[in-house]
């Protein structure tokens, strides 16, 4: 009966949860943000208190100067960002024509294996699907942006989330003696050593994952500069950050460089070379940075992660992809929990206690 009681405790949470976060999903956005960017700086302002700087000018001096980093940072991209989009939309109609030259033997050779029905179907075709896809994408960012951004505005974000931060940061461990103190006492250990494993699995991915997305970022933009690619500095740094995704990053990325080196150069080294960039890209990725950076043991499966964020924005907006990976981490360690408890119960292992190879207890 305890168990149930506490079982039922649970999920009537889990479903609170669930609701506050469609309720106000929009309103949470800049404390959300607060609660990341706190949690991403705190072992930076532990560091400042073992050394007896006292936390709240610790939180200031580290908030500071993330937000510092933070600003030049936006101030160094912004104007970069938009002259390098005018830039591509002055050249856009020489690329569409280029493309055009590169890949006209393919689509004649296309067209001349197509019937005068299909061809007079063609256009219709065409025209709907590229309706319905951009339908869809148009739905799902627009679900983004009026989910996220269009109700908490980026005015309060920018004044909400340091203040939410700051105070994180400068009450961090009255704020974790409160939690543990309200654990149920027959419970304890256990969730602090779920609590444990959810940490080192969070933090592990989302520290290791960033170290990757700038080494990757700059690796691309060096690789694609070099091979003469307009843009090339852009595409690579963008492809650098939307790693953040596994295989997205790679894959998005790719595509808009071999498509514009198609547009650029036509078929020939040039484009063989921006392909190449990308596959050693991938192979230091898969092979050194990701097992160096990330590890393989923080839990969380790039296919795993990939569907949270895409069902955490799907479902809750800008704010579902923020809580996307927490999310992740903690349904992963207690899933990995309970198998373990599924695996030590009788349910799985029998009246007469078969272990998971068959044999008997005791034989």
């Amino acid at each position: 009966m305890i168990e149930r009681a506490h079982l039922r405790f649970w999920l009537i949470g889990a479903a609170a949860a669930i609701v506050f976060l469609v309720l106000l999903g929009g309103v949470i956005m800049p404390f959300v943000a607060g609660m990341a960017v706190a949690y991403l700086l705190d072992p930076l302002v532990d560091q400042l208190a073992r050394r007896r700087v006292p936390r709240t000018i610790g939180a200031l001096v580290v908030l500071f100067a993330f937000t510092v980093m933070a600003i030049g940072l936006l101030l160094l991209l912004v104007p970069l960002l938009q002259s390098q989009i005018v830039e591509f939309g002055r050249r856009l109609p020489g690329y569409i024509e280029r493309g055009r030259q590169a890949i006209g033997p393919l689509w004649d050779y296309f067209v001349h294996n197509l019937s005068d029905e299909d061809l007079k179907r063609l256009p219709e075709l065409a025209g709907s699907h590229a309706g319905q896809v951009l339908q869809l994408v148009l739905g799902f960012v627009v679900g983004l942006v009026s989910g996220g951004i269009a109700v908490a505005n980026v005015l309060s974000l920018l004044l909400i989330t340091p203040l939410v931060a700051f105070y994180l940061l400068r009450d961090w461990p009255k704020l974790v003696a409160t939690v543990d103190a309200w654990l149920p006492r027959d419970h304890a250990g256990t969730i602090r050593e779920q609590l444990r494993l959810i940490d080192q699995s969070l933090a592990g991915f989302v520290r290791g994952q960033s170290l990757v997305c700038l080494v990757l970022g700059i690796f691309y933009a060096i690789g694609l500069v070099m091979t003469g690619l307009d843009f090339g500095l852009i595409i690579g740094l963008f492809s650098g950050v939307i790693s953040f995704i596994p295989f997205i990053g790679a894959l998005f990325g790719g595509v808009l460089a071999i498509g514009l080196a198609l547009a650029q150069f036509g078929f020939g080294a040039k484009l063989a070379a921006v392909v190449l960039v990308y596959i050693v890209g991938q192979v230091l990725e898969g092979n050194v940075l990701t097992p160096k950076l990330v590890g393989d043991r923080i839990g969380l499966h790039p296919v795993w992660v990939i569907f949270a964020l895409l069902a955490g924005g799907a479902l809750f907006g800008f704010v579902g992809v923020l809580l996307a990976v927490p999310a992740a981490a903690v349904i992963g360690v207690v899933t990995r929990f309970a198998l373990l408890r599924y695996l030590e119960s009788p349910v799985y292992r029998g009246r007469n206690g078969a272990d998971a190879s068959g044999n008997r207890d005791g034989s």
